[in-house]
């Protein structure tokens, strides 16, 4: 197979190459995501561009895998509509270069601090088109949220890291942009008293889009969005609820590094993604031998920097969890319970019989 071949112009092309491949393809999208341990030829999406439908009246976009977040965004922009989901910006963290696709954004589920109000990329999936392991092109989903057709390979496909299909077409719900973005900080509050703050800021009526903690800086950060009358009144509301923790003052708006992790880019060692329950999250922060640690949504995500080949998952101990490494060598992902593995090695068997998707990245 000639290497022009591995970026496919169109769906048909694409299902071509996969029908005919003799052994591990290694989907690629924007290239700003190496993670993972996979093997095998290049197959780039980055030639299935564009948008196919925006209906700004629907909150539907329709995009191809291949077409930059940037492109994206900037046209949600122009009709003051936004991915509420805000996804992570991986190349600063990273290192790399590239441009975001939104297929890579799905095939990772990638998703940042607004997580937390609004939820996951996975929640505003409405359809895919995607190629499975056999090279056959499937549809599933729709283009309105009441769509409920068979199988919900939608939620399957997005994050499924490209184990599953390539995909070639992703269907979202978009949201209106917000009038007005403050951010509030309570100052010098230690790891766990902090998520104290962060949990009855979250669970207060006041609407809370941020959580984050940076034990660097002892400043906790609190995001509130909406028209300007609201969200003037909701942090005057949320001071009070907040005073036993200290003194709620405005400050920038710095949720773009939060996203992305900046403060951990150009340093050395590892960087791991922990999900825990906040509760938990302090305790198990100080026991993981880490150099550095952030907390977003609440507690309950954990970025950890840590020293290279530092057995991070050996120090969670017993504490519920799990830890993905986004930059480092070893296993990516963290190990699955014997029933889940099963079920997991199962749906690959049966959308990637050949075992050709991205081989080795769970791994």
């Amino acid at each position: 197979m000639k290497a022009n071949d591995m970026t496919p112009q169109s769906e048909t092309e694409l299902a071509q190459i996969i029908k005919d491949a003799s052994g591990p393809l290694r989907i690629k999208g924007g290239g700003t995501r190496p993670i993972g341990q996979t093997t095998g030829d290049a197959l780039s999406t980055a030639k299935l561009s564009g948008i196919t439908l925006y209906e700004p009246g629907a909150l539907t976009l329709v995009a191809q895998a291949g077409t930059p977040v940037e492109e994206i965004e900037k046209t949600l922009a122009a009709e003051n509509q936004r991915l509420a989901f805000e996804p992570m910006d991986h190349r600063t963290l990273l290192g790399t270069k590239g441009t975001p696709t939104i297929g890579g954004v799905v095939a990772a589920n990638v998703s940042g601090p607004r997580r937390i109000a609004v939820g996951a990329c996975r929640d505003f999936m409405l359809g895919v088109r995607y190629v499975d392991g056999m090279g056959n092109i499937v549809k599933n989903g729709g283009r309105v949220m009441k769509n409920v057709t068979g199988y919900d390979l939608v939620k399957l496909m997005t994050g499924s890291y490209g184990t599953l299909g390539v995909l070639t077409e992703v269907s979202l719900k978009v949201l209106p942009a917000v009038e007005t973005t403050a951010t509030y900080t309570l100052t010098g509050l230690d790891d766990a008293t902090a998520i104290k703050a962060l949990s009855a800021a979250l669970s207060s009526p006041f609407e809370v889009t941020g959580a984050a903690h940076d034990p660097a800086t002892a400043t906790t950060s609190l995001r509130l969005e909406g028209f300007k009358a609201s969200v003037d009144y909701r942090a005057d509301a949320l001071s009070k609820h907040l005073e036993a923790f200290g003194t709620l003052s405005k400050a920038e708006n710095n949720w773009a590094a939060i996203r992305d992790v900046t403060a951990f880019a150009n340093q050395q060692g590892d960087v791991w993604r922990i999900s825990v329950k906040p509760s938990d999250a302090a305790a198990l922060a100080a026991n993981l031998g880490a150099t550095a640690v952030q907390y977003d949504w609440g507690g309950g995500l954990i970025w950890a920097q840590a020293p290279t080949g530092h057995n991070l998952r050996g120090a969670m101990g017993d504490i519920a969890g799990h830890a993905t490494l986004i930059r480092g060598t070893g296993q990516t992902f963290h190990p699955e319970p014997a029933p889940l593995a099963a079920i997991s090695q199962g749906l690959r068997d049966r959308f990637d019989p050949r075992g050709i998707l991205n081989t080795g990245i769970m791994s």
